[in-house]
């Protein structure tokens, strides 16, 4: 990884870590989860599960956005997407962790068009979803897992020349499938070869993170490599929360702007508003770990677009960042959580040990 080293890689190439800037560490710009659509249950409305996304029936979507087939079709909102990026770059945003993995379709060739459009840095990611995505490739073996992931990071994504940046979102479920364990050894052995940076969606449930994180250290993994995801939805409690942190790897409040408390992929969690995103933060500041924290939006359904009235990939700077610095989030703090800590963890760094 002697060109990678020491710099962050975007699907047009190398930067050095500061020329990232103001960083969403968790987002989708191309992805299709149409595999959740026949998984959910029967809402009160079906007819609206094969419509169109309309306005007339948005207060439907935002309560069930996995039942809607359109609404998991985010690689149909190239032109919308396209727009949205100069507006986060309007707004001061700089980069974006582009987290679709095999399993909801990632599509390098797209990502690096809209990059070289917008100016916006684009990370693409490398690896497999949670299995029930990818049933094709359940039967690999953690061999043939490593070697497409070394590829992509080291020739290019998919028969391309854009190479990705991460390995992630590595998907785990609850508990986890054999081939999701080979996967996250598999990604181990990849980040300590090349010291790349990864990022772990976790199964729902509070235990998750800490199995997977044992996991993979057993693996030959490093903590300090490793994001993981979706704290808004996996600890409830700060002391959980605290208690996990200290395993050493980053923690990452991604779901911004989901304002509503029912989670339909999984209705026995009751979902934290952003106020409460910032107050968890804030509790792992006083604690010592503002070195250790991430966040993002992980837009990856249509209705969440600014097209379609949801909150859009620039909620962070226009309406998060404010209320941090008015809740007594230092400006120093507001910068490692956005700026510094990803340019951090994005930055391909090999132990020495």
């Amino acid at each position: 990884m002697t060109e990678a080293e020491g710099k962050i890689q975007t699907v047009l190439g190398c930067i050095k870590p500061e020329d990232a800037g103001f960083t969403l560490a968790h987002e989708h710009l191309i992805c299709n989860f149409d595999y959740l659509v026949e998984s959910m249950p029967k809402t009160e409305f079906p007819e609206y599960c094969k419509r169109p996304l309309a306005p007339d029936f948005g207060w439907w979507v935002t309560q069930y956005p996995y039942s809607s087939a359109d609404n998991n079709h985010l690689f149909e909102e190239t032109d919308a997407i396209r727009d949205e990026l100069h507006f986060f770059k309007k707004c001061g945003g700089g980069t974006i962790v582009e987290n679709t993995t095999y399993g909801i379709e990632p599509d390098p060739k797209t990502l690096a068009k809209l990059s070289a459009d917008t100016g916006v840095h684009l990370i693409a990611g490398t690896g497999y979803y949670i299995e029930p995505s990818r049933p094709g490739t359940a039967h690999l073996t953690q061999e043939k897992y490593a070697e497409l992931m070394l590829k992509e990071l080291t020739e290019g994504c998919a028969g391309t020349s854009v190479k990705a940046g991460i390995i992630g979102e590595v998907g785990c479920s609850w508990p986890m499938t054999d081939s999701e364990r080979k996967v996250l050894r598999a990604t181990a052995e990849v980040e300590a070869a090349t010291g790349c940076p990864v990022i772990i969606h976790p199964g729902w449930n509070s235990a998750a993170p800490f199995e997977i994180m044992k996991i993979y250290q057993e693996a030959g993994g490093h903590a300090d490599r490793v994001v993981m995801s979706h704290m808004d939805r996996t600890f409830f409690n700060i002391p959980e929360l605290l208690e996990f942190a200290a395993t050493g790897c980053y923690v990452e409040y991604d779901h911004f702007g989901l304002e509503t408390s029912y989670y339909q992929l999984h209705d026995d969690t009751d979902m934290p508003c952003d106020a409460t995103r910032i107050k968890n933060i804030s509790a792992l500041i006083e604690a010592g770990y503002q070195d250790r924290i991430t966040v993002g939006h992980d837009i990856h359904t249509k209705h969440t677009l600014m097209k379609y009235g949801g909150h859009g990939f620039s909620h962070m700077l226009l309406q998060v960042v404010p209320r941090m610095l008015a809740r007594g989030i230092s400006r120093d703090n507001v910068d490692k959580i956005m700026k510094y800590n990803p340019q951090t963890w994005l930055t391909f760094t090999k132990h020495n040990y």
